[in-house]
This record gives C-alpha cells, structure tokens and sequence, in this order.
C-alpha cells in the first residue's frame, strides 16, 4: 500500500440507504488521507457499493467492475453492498475483483487494504454470518447531491415471500435519536438545506437500539425530535410501510415546520390474495385508509407508490385489480418493480410463474398510469406559490429543483441559485414533464 497514490473511487448501486453509507465509507478513506476522484479516473481504489433488488442489479456490478479495469488495469477493486453479503464466493470470481467485504465489514475496509495486492486469482472474502450484524453504524450522505441522506434504521424483520434484504441486511436496528440529531445538526452546519431519512423499513425504528428487539422509541418520537432540529430547511421521510405510517406521525407532518408533505408508501400489489402470497402485513383497506387520512389533512401532499408487477399467481384478472386500485386512488407516482426470482426466497418457489413477456407488458401499463397521475398531480399544481430547492447540476444550460411536494420544476441555469430556496410561481408543464417557473411576490419579498 505504501507505493500507492493514495486515490480512492466510489460507484453506488440501489437506494438511498446505499448512497448515505458509501459516503460514510468515503469519509473513512478520505479521513485516512486517499483523495476522492470520478469513478471514470485512474485510481488506486475503486470502491463499488452493489444492490442485490434485481437481477439486473447484480449484472451491473460486473459491468461496473469493467468500468474500473477500464480506467486502471492495476487499480484495486472492493465490492461491498448487499449483492457482497448474499453471494460474496460468486463476487470473488468476478475478473478484476480483489476484495469483497460483508454487512459486518464494509465499515471496517480500512483495515483490509493495508496488505492488499491486485491478483489474477479469485479476490479475498471477508464476510460473516448474517446474524452477526446486531450492531448499527450511523451514515449519512453529503458533498455529492443538494440534499443529504441520512440512515436512522437498518434491516428488517418482516418475512416478505419476494425479498432478500434480510438476508442481505440481517435483523431490525436504529440508530439512537441522540446520534440521529448530531448528524442532522452535522449535516445542517454544512449548508444542505434538505434531509432525506432513509433505512430499510423506518416505521420499524427504535428497534433494537441497544441490541435488544424493544422499541426503547418510536418513529414518532425521531420525527418529533428532528422537527425541532434548527438549520435543516427540509426534511422528506423516504419509503415508509402503510402498517407503520400510523396517523399521529401523518398529524405532525402537516404541521411540521420541516417535514415536506411528501410520503413514498410501498403498495406491492392491489390484490389482497397477493398481498397474503406476499406476506404484507396489511391489506388494501389500510392501504386506502393511509392514503385517504393523507389527503384529509394535506391535500396536496405527493404521495408515491412502490409496486410489484409478475408475481407468481397474478393472473390478468389479480393484475387488472391492482390496476383500477391504482388509477382510483388519489396517488401522485409509482415505482414499478418487475418480479424477479431470488434465490432463498419462498416465491421463487411457487406457481403460477408469469411470462417474461406479460410481465414486461404489465410494468409498461403502470408505467403509463404513473406518467398520468403525476402530470393530473401536477396540472392542481399551476398557478400556485411554492417554494423550490435548486440542484447543482447545470443540464445543458438548465436547472432543476423540487417543490416540496415533489414538482419537479426548471428554469436557466443560475449559479446563484444552487442549493437556495426561491418562492416560484408554477407556470406551465413542459415537454419533458418538468414545469416551468416565474418570479413571484414572495420571490420579492423573501429578497428584499
């Protein structure tokens, strides 16, 4: 290591939670004096975090370890992430690989780069047992996006028939809320003006905080507590399970001076004998309950669906519910998922397999279906007064922000406006499903 340049590279794979822990990981290495470069430049290091979701995620992680070799045959190569810790003997194999490091060791990579060599055999395997990761490492993400994100919980104890995240992740666990807000606080001394909670299953928070399964707090009392956490315009919950979404949270978003009336609620399928196949823990009423209850008290919250096409057993007909159930429901997006089999799971084992094909068709419907619910979404939208977040990017001589309720909006890029909050007046929605924006009086006044 000593003949090193000390240069490190980071590519990141899947969600959020992935995104906040890469950056935490960076740090680490930053901090420990390598300099962080694109993962397109020659380094020494390049660090990919995998998602294990999809099969097309695995396939990834291999074209972004050819991506490395590309920019340096000689750069060493750490894949870390869930696709890390499911399959971390079928990783090694990968040419150009030299490390692999599990849940429980990803947090500890500076410790296996010391004695580490680019090799032409299989790379090395640190990985433990799943059940071994009882512990929580707070992350959050900063420098690379106008808004941080910032993890308060970790794994999940839910036994969804489809999904591998807890064998990926093992069990349910937080952060605690005094580590929680010294991080906010940390990110709010930088000048980010928006967080976005992240985990995988945040409903669940205050879990096993201190290694046990009692809820010493709730996901209640974290949002109550960052509510009053000064310096942060914004915060935006990411995906939260409608079982967890429980009215009082609801209640105090829209009263909130920080929370963004914004919920992304997973759904799956809108039929409840797949829910069951599933082994959701709710049904279709609960589901319409917390949608409704959200619309009583913010009618113009965005509200975002995950959802599931190709299931095993999902005829035409079970598709076709979850279809109507979507178009009937005051909904602002979907993200549609189509079903693919993972190994270990119970629905890879089931009947009633949909062809590829019939799976592709059902996705594109949806897709179809989100394109018009958020542009009717954003139709309610024209002609009011809403303050926009601006990014940084500049696209081709524009630029890009959100409303707080997730209209994605543009104007001419202008260097003064990155990372500020401008009160605009929604003007027009534009060929490419932005809308377009104009000064407004509380643009002026907010100047003055």
């Amino acid at each position: 290591m000593s003949t090193f340049q000390r240069t490190a590279a980071f590519h990141t794979l899947g969600c959020k939670l992935n995104f906040a822990e890469t950056s935490t990981i960076a740090r680490q290495l930053t901090d420990a004096g390598y300099d962080k470069v694109s993962f397109d430049e020659k380094a020494n290091i390049y660090v990919i975090n995998t998602c294990s979701v999809t099969e097309n995620a695995d396939r990834e992680c291999k074209l972004h370890v050819k991506r490395a070799m590309k920019a340096n045959p000689e750069g060493l190569v750490v894949i870390v992430g869930c696709y890390a810790q499911l399959k971390p003997e079928e990783i090694s194999q990968i040419e150009g690989v030299d490390l692999v490091l599990g849940a429980k060791e990803k947090f500890n990579i500076l410790s296996y780069l010391d004695d580490l060599e680019k090799t032409d055999n299989e790379g090395i395997v640190h990985s433990c047992e799943i059940e071994e990761t009882d512990f929580f490492i707070g992350s959050y993400s900063i420098g690379d996006r106008t808004r941080a994100f910032l993890k308060v919980q970790d794994g999940c104890d839910y036994k969804c028939t489809y999904c591998t995240i807890p064998l990926a992740r093992g069990i349910s666990r937080s952060d605690t809320i005094e580590n929680v807000i010294k991080n906010a606080r940390e990110i709010a001394g930088r000048g980010i003006k928006e967080i976005v909670l992240t985990g995988v299953n945040i409903g669940d928070y205050g879990k096993g905080e201190f290694g046990n399964k009692k809820h010493e707090h709730t996901f209640l009392d974290l949002i109550s507590e960052l509510d009053q956490v000064e310096g942060i315009e914004r915060i935006r919950i990411s995906s939260i399970e409608p079982n967890l979404l429980k009215d009082e949270s609801i209640e105090l978003v829209s009263k909130s001076k920080s929370f963004v009336p914004h919920f992304h609620i997973p759904l799956q399928s809108g039929s409840d004998d797949l829910l069951k196949k599933m082994k959701r823990r709710y049904l279709t009423k609960l589901y319409n309950d917390r949608v409704n209850k959200i619309r009583e008290v913010m009618p113009d919250a965005a509200i975002g669906v995950d959802v599931i096409v190709g299931f095993p057993g999902e005829t035409e007909e079970k598709f076709m519910e979850t279809y109507n159930f979507l178009n009937n429901l005051p909904i602002t997006y979907l993200h549609v998922f189509t079903y693919s089999e993972r190994e270990n799971t119970e629905a890879a084992e089931m009947e009633g397999i949909v062809p590829i094909p019939e799976r592709k068709k059902r996705n594109k419907m949806l897709r179809i279906l989100s394109e018009k619910k958020k542009m009717a979404f954003y139709q309610t939208q024209l002609g009011k007064t809403l303050p926009v977040l601006w990014e940084h990017e500049n696209k081709d001589g524009k630029m890009y922000g959100f409303t707080e309720n997730y209209v994605r909006v543009q104007k001419d890029f202008d260097q003064a406006s990155v990372n500020q909050i401008e009160f605009l007046n929604l003007e027009k929605i534009l060929s490419d499903g932005t809308v377009s924006v104009q000064s407004s009086y509380e643009s002026f006044l907010a100047k003055a």
